[in-house]
């Protein structure tokens, strides 16, 4: 299949179904996705209070007011933060004020102790101030029975302390969607093990484990299943029943132990929609679909496992989880290199980006074959894409760069 054709595929079968809602605490909550709009109960501010440290007074009180003829006024009392006025103002009256303090009853305004002198409990004004000047009105950030968040909104700090300002403890969140993630293979073994000769460690469970969670699942980790069909027949039987995705690395290409594609095949209706995709890397990609519960068996090459999650799955958890789906960043450079296509395939180039000498932003390949296989990961920021079309890129050209991660750093 070409990369379109296999997208279409994988749409025609995919029907994200509803996993519910549940309640979370409100420091637990931070990166879920809100099931229900949030409605204010109350006013934020709940009072009018002052933006400064001076005197709450009456605006008429100061009309007039200059440097050289002040408005004098009587201090009758003071209000701090935390307290609730105990002082009516009258005319011709100030009360002292701190910053985030209630205006007290009868006054209107506040002016900023910088315009005013005192003398023990007289107090001259020297900048008139007009009808709520300096002061934050009752319900001007908030009103009560607002829609302060929207149900689909992704809770980030900033959301979180909306959710405190309006007193709550909890919030009803989208349930977060499983993934089961296990790696095939007799030459691997899970890290933490001593590592026998001829064997390498399972890179593929834990990058692809974390890029879940990025996407805003969560991965349960089912270890390593050796090459063996009534193993991996069960294990896979296992994730199905215990998640809402499986993903499998390893496996699917034409080896005489590549058994993942004719095993999710039987394992149920639809079975396999993908069985391979012209693309460059990751062209032994097999997806199927058992019911309604997806099942990516990416490649065992890391750089083709972790590229074509982000391509196929990432947008599919997303949508599980109840999220928009967001688009991967994207920043033009011009090409440190020629690059070439695979022909017939659509070619992703890994790149790293850099700076030259003229701060022009530059995309530099990156070693992805058989000596980059695992350092692709740490040292790539994205990749280009070459149609199937087109034959090469030309040093110089400029690129669109997908961003595998944010580069802040650099760019």
């Amino acid at each position: 299949m070409t990369f379109d054709e296999a997208q279409k595929a994988i749409e025609n079968q995919f029907k994200p179904v509803a996993l519910g809602e549940e309640e979370t605490a409100l420091l637990e909550a931070y990166n879920r996705v809100l099931s229900e709009d949030v409605v204010s109960t109350l006013d934020i501010p709940p009072f009018n209070r002052s933006t400064v440290d001076g005197y709450a007074v009456r605006a008429e009180d100061t009309f007039g007011a200059e440097e050289n003829q002040p408005a004098t006024l009587n201090v009758c009392g003071i209000v701090n933060v935390g307290e609730q006025p105990k002082v009516v103002l009258s005319k011709g009256e100030a009360v002292e004020i701190v910053t985030g303090a209630p205006i007290p009853q009868g006054a209107d305004a506040a002016v900023m102790v910088e315009d005013t002198e005192r003398e023990d409990d007289m107090l001259h004004v020297f900048n008139a101030v007009t009808v709520n000047e300096n002061v934050m009105k009752k319900g001007s950030d908030i009103k009560r029975g607002e829609v302060v968040l929207k149900k689909g909104q992704v809770l980030g700090s900033s959301e979180i302390g909306v959710l405190a300002a309006l007193g709550l403890t909890a919030a009803k969140v989208s349930k977060i969607p499983i993934v089961a993630v296990l790696s095939t293979g007799g030459e691997v073994t899970e890290p933490g093990k001593v590592l026998p000769a001829g064997k390498i460690y399972d890179i593929n469970a834990y990058s692809l484990s974390t890029a879940v969670i990025e996407s805003g699942g969560k991965p349960v980790y089912f270890g390593v299943v050796p090459d063996d069909k009534a193993a991996l027949a069960k294990a896979l039987q296992t994730a199905l029943a215990s998640a809402d995705m499986v993903i499998t690395s390893g496996g699917v290409s034409v080896g005489p132990r590549d058994y993942t594609p004719q095993i999710v095949d039987s394992l149920g209706k639809p079975g396999i929609v993908v069985y391979g995709i012209a693309v460059k890397p990751g062209k032994p990609t097999t997806v199927g679909f058992v019911g309604d519960k997806p099942v990516f068996s990416l490649p065992g090459h890391p750089t083709s496992a972790l590229l074509i999650f982000y391509l196929l799955a990432r947008p599919l958890i997303q949508r599980l989880a109840g999220r928009p789906v967001a688009g991967m960043r994207m920043i033009r450079a011009a090409a440190g290199a020629r690059m070439f296509s695979a022909k017939g395939r659509r070619t992703f180039v890994m790149v790293k980006l850099e700076f030259d000498k003229d701060c022009r932003l530059i995309a530099e390949p990156v070693e992805s074959g058989a000596s980059g296989a695992i350092t692709t990961l740490a040292k790539a920021d994205g990749f280009v894409e070459i149609p199937e079309n087109q034959q090469f890129i030309d040093l110089d050209e400029e690129v669109a760069v997908v961003l595998f991660r944010n580069v802040s750093g650099k760019v």
